[in-house]
């Protein structure tokens, strides 16, 4: 049997930080949350510190500023992830940015200074013109390691669920990702989604075109889903990939990107044939995956340096700048451990 995914992530909840009081809203969510997790006081008032500072630069700074508030979990502990994404004017100068003093707002520019301050761990990154992402992450104790991979995954405008899902696991040290699009919208195609979630998390540890077999037995009583599941080796300086459907997956490097292939078919009802494909990954290289809500005209050179930043911040720039509003949009990244 498969060990769980070594790091659960759940949706969470997306909050349009346009005002001072969806700012609040934002910091009260983050706070309940990480009360049903078990955080300490003193690591929930950091985190409220966290989520307020960064919910307040959106309101003041931002464009299109969305925050998401979301459960990290490992096996030994939990936390809470907020990740901060907007269209703003972005900036030029980090290291000048997250000191405290600068502003640009008139304000006393201690935000960037105190998010790092207060989180266990968090990424920035920021391109003139295009805008700002923020990962923090608050832990119950020391943070676990760098994730190697990580998703996110938002509901098509006016749908209270995403019928995208993704998972991450080490199965007797496969290390395996998959990303799946239920068919459809709604309640529906998230019952498929998070069908072949656990169908993920509990089957054996076998090669991704296994993988993907046991997911179209198991989907067989939903509506049925689009997914893949890539492998990636280190050792031999590979990913093995293995697609049903409009799932794309993508190497992409410093050199450029190469496409992966997924055989036409619907998870649990119609495929003519699993096959596996092997593609050479280097260190400095991602693997990119993502559903039909996510457009594939990303082009990494647009974002000097994001490919060294981590999994969920990279997810996150391409979720906001290739992501469709009119569905379901899913946006998994992982790299070599």
């Amino acid at each position: 049997m498969a060990s769980l995914p070594e790091q659960l992530l759940d949706g969470g909840a997306w909050f349009r930080v346009e005002a001072a009081a969806t700012a609040s809203a934002a910091r009260r969510a983050a706070e309940r949350l990480a009360t049903q997790l078990g955080l300490s006081e003193r690591r929930t008032a950091d985190l409220s510190i966290v989520t307020a500072e960064t919910a307040g630069n959106l309101v003041k700074h931002a464009d299109q500023g969305t925050l998401l508030v979301r459960a990290v979990r490992t096996e030994q502990q939990a936390g809470v992830e907020i990740i901060a994404i907007d269209h703003g004017p972005g900036m030029a100068d980090l290291v000048r940015s997250a000191g405290d003093g600068h502003s640009t707002a008139g304000t006393l520019g201690i935000g960037l200074g105190a998010i790092a301050r207060q989180s266990s761990w968090s990424d920035l990154h920021s391109v003139p013109g295009k805008g700002t992402v923020l990962v923090a992450q608050v832990w119950s104790a020391d943070p676990p390691e760098p994730a190697w991979a990580a998703g996110l995954t938002r509901p098509l405008t006016g749908e209270p669920v995403s019928g995208d899902a993704f998972a991450v696991r080490d199965a007797d040290g496969r290390r395996q990702v998959l990303m799946c699009d239920g068919l459809g919208h709604g309640g529906l195609a998230a019952a498929a989604s998070q069908e072949a979630v656990r169908a993920f998390a509990e089957s054996p540890a076998q090669p991704p075109a296994a993988v993907v077999e046991t997911l179209h037995r198991r989907l067989s009583h939903t509506r049925g889903a689009a997914l893949a599941v890539a492998e990636l080796d280190p050792d031999a300086g590979l990913v093995r990939y293995a697609g049903l459907g409009n799932i794309s997956g993508t190497v992409i490097g410093p050199a450029g990107r190469r496409g992966m292939i997924s055989l036409p078919g619907i998870a649990g009802h119609q495929r003519r044939q699993i096959r596996q494909y092997d593609y050479p990954i280097t260190p400095d290289a991602i693997v990119l995956m993502h559903s039909d809500g996510v457009v594939d005209r990303w082009n990494q050179a647009d974002y000097p340096g994001v490919l060294s930043h981590s999994p969920a911040l990279i997810a996150a720039t391409v979720l906001r700048d290739a992501g469709i509003r009119r569905d379901d949009a899913g946006v998994l990244v992982a790299r070599l451990p």
